[in-house]
Parts: C-alpha cells; structure tokens; sequence
C-alpha cells in the first residue's frame, strides 16, 4: 500500500464534469493498493495518517496533526502508484491490487481515517477517470508504505 499525501489550502475531485468530493485545508490523499494488503496494512496507515503532524503549529511548524489542526482529507485510489518500470518503457501493474480486493479495501481506509478523524473522508469515485484538482501548502509532499 502507498499513499501519497499532500497538505493542500484546497482539494477536489469530478467525474464526469461533476465534483464528487472537495475539502478545504488538510491533506489531499492519493491510495494505491497492493496485491499482499490487507486490513491490518490499511488500519495502519490510516493511523498513520491520521497521527501525521504535517499542519502548521502556532509557530508555523509542521507540529500539529489532521484532527487537532480541524481540518479535511480527501481520499482518492490511484492504482497508478503500483507501477513497475524495470522491464521497459510502458508499466507494469501486476503489483496493483485487483479491483474486487482493492475497493473493500479503499473503502475500509477511508472509514478507518474517519473514526480516527472524527469525520467522514469524501473521496473520488473508485475505478472512474477523475480529475483532481488541488492546492498544494508548502509544497508538502511525503510518501508513506
């Protein structure tokens, strides 16, 4: 599993001309899932994510986490992460969890996120082309596995 985090002033993703998921400030998350993930991989990087201390403190620090900062995530699968360039030019996706795993799963991890943050995770539509659209804070980028 590898998500993408991003603290973002603002986040949203459409499908089809329409948006189905926008937040304000706070972290926009792009999910890739693996085959070998399961429940314990995605509940803990949920916690993971939730526990990150990536928001500005009153200093402007990165010192405070999602929930205490009172802000948002956005939640979007992105199979793409799993990609494997080492035998040419086009990628591979054999290390992308199928969709029959990975939607459970996905789901799951949006639902963990919530409890921890104590509020709903609105995300992108699973399987859909989607245009996501955001501002990137800092920029603030890390990658967590």
């Amino acid at each position: 599993m590898k998500v993408v985090l991003q603290r973002v002033t603002a986040a949203a993703v459409t499908v089809d001309g329409v948006v189905v998921g926008r937040i304000g400030r706070g972290y926009l998350l792009l999910v890739g899932l693996a085959v070998g993930d399961d429940e314990t991989t995605v509940r803990r990087l949920a916690a993971e994510v939730a526990k990150a201390r990536l928001m500005p403190d009153a200093q402007g620090k990165m010192g405070v986490n999602l929930r205490d900062a009172g802000a948002e995530a956005l939640a979007v699968s992105q199979f793409t992460l799993l990609a494997d360039f080492t035998k040419g030019n086009r990628p591979s996706f054999n290390g992308a969890a199928r969709p029959e795993v990975a939607q459970p799963l996905f789901d799951l991890f949006t639902q963990e996120l919530g409890a921890l943050l104590g509020r709903p995770v609105p995300t992108g539509v699973f399987g859909a082309d989607m245009a996501v659209e955001l501002m990137n804070d800092g920029p603030v980028t890390v990658v967590l596995e």
